[in-house]
């Protein structure tokens, strides 16, 4: 089923080129249907990649998604082209009215500076307060997760002694998770981070359930009662090629960085990954959308938050 896009959106063409069925606005508003309205602030530096991957996800669904692209003011991205900025994003001001009935806040390749120390941390400390009250779910991934915990629960991130870089065998907590409904006995997540999470400080903070971990890269997945607020700690949206990408960049620039964990078959980086997570990425994002977005969101979507 659909997602709305412009047409002129680069992920439209591409994901249109790959069978998905995508809606451009004009067909979409002639159906008397309310379309979800999702949110992504996008902070990653490939911002047409991070469109791209996770649009694709959303739309494999049997709902009508809206999307809205969110970016900070406070800090402008070098990688992509002011034009495509000022066509498809927006800021938090430009929305504030509104309300939506999903958002996902992605990561970012700040996790090593102090939260306070990021450019945009106050604008983003903005959009996570408002959220609590103008969007029913809030999906927070890799960096995004961190912060939100940190934001949301005083929960700090940690460094890791080197950086956890692969895909990574998870494993549910919570058997009876409906996020996880479907998924296998242990199941494969892309990983790019260089801190972590503690479990015993998750485990302290009573207005948080871990749902699914893994043993080499521990916290996973965690979310307050009602699904409000999720938070996902790797990145289930990756290409089969992002991991490459980003290895070949550091391996070029002369940085310390070992071959992706679990990605090359025998770790032979000249042979072609082998994708192990597109499944379960796609149930993730479809089991969130449907349990704890299109299920429970007010029909009303101007009462998202009045019982706060």
């Amino acid at each position: 089923m659909p997602i709305k896009l412009p047409k002129d959106l680069p992920a439209y063409q591409t994901l249109t080129d790959e069978n998905i069925f995508v809606m451009d606005i004009g067909r979409a508003q002639t159906q008397d249907i309310r379309p979800l309205r999702i949110a992504i602030v996008n902070l990653m530096p490939t911002k047409i990649d991070t469109e791209t991957q996770l649009v694709r996800l959303l739309s494999n669904t049997p709902l009508q998604v809206e999307i809205e692209l969110i970016h900070t003011r406070t800090y402008q991205s070098k990688n992509i082209s002011r034009e495509h900025m000022i066509a498809f994003y927006k800021c938090i001001d430009d929305v504030r009215d509104q309300f939506f009935d999903g958002m996902i806040i992605t990561g970012a390749p700040v996790e090593q500076m102090p939260f306070e120390s990021v450019d945009y941390w106050n604008e983003l400390c903005d959009i996570m307060e408002w959220s609590k009250t103008h969007v029913h779910s809030t999906f927070h991934i890799c960096w995004g997760a961190q912060a939100g915990l940190y934001y949301h629960f005083g929960i700090n991130k940690k460094p890791l002694p080197q950086k956890l870089f692969g895909i990574f065998p998870h494993h549910i907590d919570h058997k009876s998770s409906i996020l996880f409904r479907g998924f296998d006995d242990v199941f494969m997540v892309p990983h790019s981070r260089h801190t972590t999470i503690d479990r015993a400080d998750v485990e302290a903070c009573p207005m948080i359930k871990i749902l699914a971990s893994s043993d080499e890269a521990g916290v996973f997945a965690c979310m307050t009662e009602n699904g409000r607020q999720i938070f996902v700690t790797g990145h289930a949206e990756y290409d089969p090629l992002t991991l490459e990408h980003e290895y070949l960049r550091d391996k070029q620039a002369g940085l310390p960085i070992s071959v992706p964990s679990h990605y090359y078959p025998n770790d032979d980086d000249t042979r072609e990954p082998i994708v192990s997570w597109r499944a379960h990425a796609n149930l993730l994002y479809s089991n969130w959308l449907n349990y704890f977005v299109y299920q429970t969101t007010p029909y009303d979507i101007s009462t998202i938050g009045s019982d706060q």
